[in-house]
């Protein structure tokens, strides 16, 4: 038996149990167990279809944590604003970058509770390697890092796995692409391989710390 397999009848809310047996329904499992503290980054991979959105969204309700997402403060206008953040979104202002993950950090651990989900890769499409935000607001925070996987292989998203980060780039990234061995996108073609760019290529933000 897998102690870590959610099942419906041992969630504690209605909501919780509808969620679950929505994804039970189209064949998605969940594994879970409570996460190593009140504030972390949730890195979500691998991420290649616009059904990972809906597919985690649901997850989220059934595992009953508010994890939040970032996104650029014009989509937080009007009406459509109140939906984002009550979805968990947090409003990023991209015109003023200059001490972002300092004040990211400052607002993660003045919450309660605060755990927040990226996507390393960025983008459904094909790239050679992760982007680095998350490693360095996580340093920057000094929080947890919980890996999440969606495995279309199996259909199951794995919500048990994190580690701290210990700075050493090269075993962190290691020690993270082990844990995302084996787990399978809907478009494998479209998966980023579990590592950064190379220091002083150009092609991500640059690695100082906060």
């Amino acid at each position: 038996m897998d102690d870590y397999l959610m099942r419906p009848d041992a969630l504690p809310t209605w909501g919780q149990r509808t969620a679950l047996r929505m994804l039970n329904a189209i064949g998605w499992n969940i594994r879970f167990k409570p996460l190593p503290g009140p504030h972390g980054i949730a890195v979500v991979y691998p991420h290649t279809s616009n059904w990972d959105f809906p597919i985690g969204l649901v997850a989220k309700w059934a595992v009953g944590v508010q994890f939040r997402w970032l996104a650029k403060d014009s989509l937080f206008r009007g009406p459509m604003g109140a939906l984002m953040r009550y979805w968990g979104g947090v409003a990023v202002d991209r015109s003023a970058p200059q001490g972002a993950i300092l004040r990211l950090a400052q607002t993660m651990h003045a919450a309660d509770s605060f755990w927040l989900a990226i996507t390393p890769e960025g983008t459904r499409s094909y790239r050679p390697h992760w982007k680095s935000g998350f490693y360095r607001i996580a340093l920057a925070a000094r929080v947890p890092v919980l890996l999440i996987s969606f495995d279309y292989g199996r259909k199951v998203i794995d919500v048990t796995r994190s580690l701290t980060l210990t700075g050493d780039e090269a075993a962190d990234m290691a020690a993270i692409a082990q844990v995302y061995d084996g787990v399978r996108a809907l478009y494998p073609e479209k998966a980023a391989p579990v590592r950064l760019a190379e220091p002083g290529s150009g092609s991500d933000e640059p690695r100082k710390q906060a």
